[in-house]
């Protein structure tokens, strides 16, 4: 047995065995376990496991594995477990879990919550596309015509493909989450984004595709279900097929050129142009005070939840400037663990921190966060610290990003107007504050002990 089989394994152990698992998925950096009875769960003991990093309590266990490690003991696990695994996370979502850990579901971080669960399947694209598309960006900066090379063409398409059809993807998983048919979704993003509105009149006024941007997107898939889920209660079952499906599509469509597209524009409109103004009326300051406090929404792995805020800046303004803020969070961790590594003679924290810091640099702080600075306490606000200076720094820069999916030094070529060196300097100074912050006041050896 090697050695993630042996995670796996002992994962599988102190979450109760494969028979209390009711689910099981993974993103980027933890296992996303939904155990039938939380009582059978043994957080300390997960805690101990070799190579665990921290482990999350909320609407599932999230056992923190860092990335690549992540899937493959994710698969050993659904191997151990064998056919009986009849639910994914994401169709799992969709059935009512309100009797699970009350004390967690306030509206506002369930709401956030559901917005983490549509985009996290799309971490992955956004990752892959985001990064080609940077380069691609950043050659076309150096003055290179992408018309004059066929493979810069390629590359920007290539790179651009998600981005352009990602309403389509939004609509699908929304439905997906909230139980409905995940093509109807798709339906909602097709149609609220498609150019072919553009010829349309109506009240003299033309149409603009694509108003209302994700938020629109997600309440016109959220009223599919809604609609979807009470025709089918009066529709007979011989002629559902035909008339579900074909109802909700043309009361939807309808309600979408006449109430969801006004309503989610004024509304994506308010929070871009909101966003805007406290950055423009606090400048550093306000930069200093996202970022310093980003790291707790990632803590409950809250954080996707913004994707959408990230996306209606770009659809607004080409770019956003929110990210390169937030981004500083992870490298405040990276300049802290430099701090402790150097300081401390706990061999197994020194490993935790060899591991986690070629990730953290690329911008994955999960590893650091769970398995360094959030156990030790102190370190965990001076890494905050640490980011808040690089956030002052990229918002007095005004740094933005031309596209999401990835943060700290793998952001750099996403990078607009040519800020490269700016949102460096940003991110070189969140390493040296959370470095000195954590040196000279964050940690004393001692606190080691219990790591």
């Amino acid at each position: 047995m090697n050695k993630d089989q042996r995670m796996a394994s002992e994962i599988l152990k102190h979450v109760g065995g494969k028979e209390n698992i009711e689910s099981l998925t993974n993103c980027m950096t933890r296992v996303r376990i939904a155990a039938k009875d939380d009582a059978l769960v043994n957080k300390d003991e997960l805690k101990k496991i070799d190579g665990v990093m921290g482990v999350v309590e909320d609407d599932t266990w999230q056992v923190v594995v860092g990335p690549g490690t992540v899937n493959v003991v994710t698969n050993e696990m659904k191997t151990m477990i064998g056919p009986q695994m009849e639910l994914s996370f994401e169709e799992k979502s969709a059935i009512d879990q309100a009797d699970r850990k009350k004390k967690n579901k306030t509206p506002f971080k369930q709401f956030l919550r559901r917005l983490g669960n549509i985009f996290i399947p799309l971490i992955p694209g956004l990752v892959a596309s985001g990064i080609i598309n940077g380069v691609a960006q950043f050659i076309i900066n150096t003055g290179v015509q992408a018309a004059d090379h066929t493979w810069l063409q390629l590359m920007t398409i290539l790179g651009g493909g998600l981005f352009t059809y990602l309403a389509i993807m939004v609509g699908w998983n929304t439905a997906k989450e909230f139980g409905g048919t995940p093509v109807l979704g798709a339906i909602a993003g097709m149609f609220i984004f498609n150019p072919a509105l553009a010829d349309v009149t109506i009240f003299g006024e033309e149409l603009q595709p694509g108003r209302g941007g994700l938020f629109g997107v997600i309440f016109a898939a959220w009223l599919m279900v809604f609609f979807e889920r009470h025709i089918r209660k009066i529709i007979p079952r011989s002629v559902d097929i035909i008339f579900t499906s074909l109802f909700t599509v043309l009361i939807v469509g309808a309600l979408s050129i006449y109430a969801i597209m006004p309503v989610a524009g004024v509304l994506a409109e308010g929070i871009t142009s909101g966003i805007n103004a406290v950055l423009s009326f606090g400048g550093p300051l306000a930069g200093a005070l996202m970022a310093g406090f980003f790291l707790p929404l990632v803590m409950v792995g809250l954080h996707h939840g913004l994707t959408p805020i990230h996306a209606e800046l770009i659809n607004a303004f080409s770019f956003t400037t929110l990210l390169p803020i937030l981004a500083m969070a992870g490298a405040g961790q990276v300049g802290a663990a430099i701090a402790i590594f150097i300081k401390t003679r706990n061999q197994r924290l020194r490993n935790v921190i060899k591991g986690g810091l070629p990730v953290g640099f690329l911008g994955i702080g999960e590893p650091l966060l769970y398995g360094v600075t959030l156990p030790l306490g102190r370190p965990f606000i001076t890494a905050s610290m640490g980011a808040a200076i690089g956030g002052a720094v990229q918002a007095m820069f005004a740094t933005g990003a031309l596209g999401i999916g990835v943060s700290g030094l793998s952001l750099t070529p996403l990078i607009a107007e040519g800020k490269y060196l700016q949102y460096l300097i940003g991110i070189a100074l969140a390493y040296v504050f959370g470095f000195i912050f954590t040196y000279l006041f964050g940690f004393k050896d001692e606190m080691a002990k219990d790591i």
